[in-house]
Order: structure tokens, then sequence, then C-alpha cells
């Protein structure tokens, strides 16, 4: 079944601004480029990808998407929702016949628990719903077609999208996987990745070297 991954990605000038207390502005823009990185070479190593477009108003992410094999939609900054049904649209005109909404800012995401995903037997209309650490919030969106929900992430998105699931006719299923659980937005989520990263080995390098490079300069 070819599968697309949507990859939408905002201005990396203004990203992580709830980490301002922690981080000035070029060590925010610095993370979240490597953080968008790793989630690239997860989603390369990732068998059952087929392809990879990134949305973006943003040059720089577009030239490191480029740099990754990955197709560029570039879009203006109308919010994450609005990208992600920019690259549904987009996946539908490839004739994608599944698509998968990830973001930018999961470096702990493992290109093997990804592939299982992916292999998980589905409905011929259906949505996999992935949570976050919380489980309030939705972290990835497995849908079958492309367009067989509207994306509505935010607070609270995990039930609202298995509620609208069930009001388009769309089977939800809401799966953990462990590596896409963590996004990174707050100080607490930057110590819960910090933590993650002292505790594991391998994965995640773009993002390793920046938060050793940060420690570094901070020391």
């Amino acid at each position: 079944m070819r599968t697309l991954a949507i990859l939408p990605v905002k201005g990396f000038a203004e990203a992580k601004q709830r980490l301002a207390a922690e981080l000035d502005s070029g060590p925010r823009r610095a993370l979240a480029e490597a953080m968008f990185s790793d989630v690239l070479v997860a989603l390369r190593r990732a068998a059952k990808v087929d392809g990879i477009i990134v949305v973006t108003g943003d040059p720089g992410a577009a030239q490191i998407a480029g740099g990754y094999g990955a197709g560029v939609l570039f879009a203006d900054e109308r919010g994450h929702n609005a990208a992600a049904s920019a690259g549904i649209a987009r996946s539908l005109e490839l004739e994608a016949e599944r698509t998968l909404l990830v973001p930018g800012d999961c470096p702990l995401l493992d290109p093997r628990q990804l592939d299982e995903l992916l292999q998980r037997p589905a409905a011929p209309r259906s949505a996999l719903i992935v949570p976050d650490r919380h489980g309030t919030g939705t972290n990835a969106l497995l849908l079958t077609p492309p367009d067989a929900l509207k994306p509505a992430f935010g607070p609270g998105s995990r039930d609202r999208h298995v509620e609208q699931a069930k009001d388009d006719s769309t089977v939800p299923w809401v799966i953990d996987v462990p590596s896409l659980a963590l996004d990174i937005d707050t100080p607490e989520d930057l110590a819960a990745l910090e933590q993650e990263l002292e505790n594991t080995h391998g994965g995640a390098a773009h993002t390793r070297g920046t938060l050793r490079q940060l420690s570094r300069s901070r020391g």
C-alpha cells in the first residue's frame, strides 16, 4: 500500500517559543532544526514509507528536507492543521493510498516502531491515532485513504479525532507508539527528552549533538 509521510513544519525562526525561559532564539532554532532532521532520518529508514512531503514556508526547512530526499510543498504560516490538510491534498494528487501525518519535534522516532504501525491491519477507511505521552493530544495520524479524516491537532485532539472519525464513518484506533509519545514544546518536555537520551544509546543523533553543544556553551 503506497504510503506518504506528511511533515508540516513551521518557521524555525519562531519555533519553540515555550522554551524561551530555557533557551535563547538561536539555540531554539538549532534544536528545532536538529529534531526535524532526526525525524526525516527515521522516516527515510522506515521500509514502509514510500515518500515524504514536507509542508513549510521556511526556506531553511525546505533546504534540509531536500537534502534528505523529501518533497517540499511550500505553504504560508496558516497553522499546523492547514499545513497538514495541504499535505493530504498533495498526497491525493500523487495517488497515495494512505497518509502518515507526523510532527517535526519527535526526535526519538524509531523507524522499526513506525514500520510496526504501518504493518497493522486496518479497515478500508480508517484512522490510526497515536497519542502523546499525556494521552490527550495526537502526535501522529495514519489515514486510509489520505482524506479519511480532517486533521484537528491541538489540546484534546486525541478524543476529538476519535469522535470526528466516527462521525465521518471512519474506523478509529488509538495506538501507542512509544517513540512518538514525546514531542518537545515545554521545559518539562525538554527535561524528559534529555533524560531519555541519557538513558539510551543510538538514535536522534542530530538532537543529541545539538543538546551536547548547548550544554557545553551553558557550562
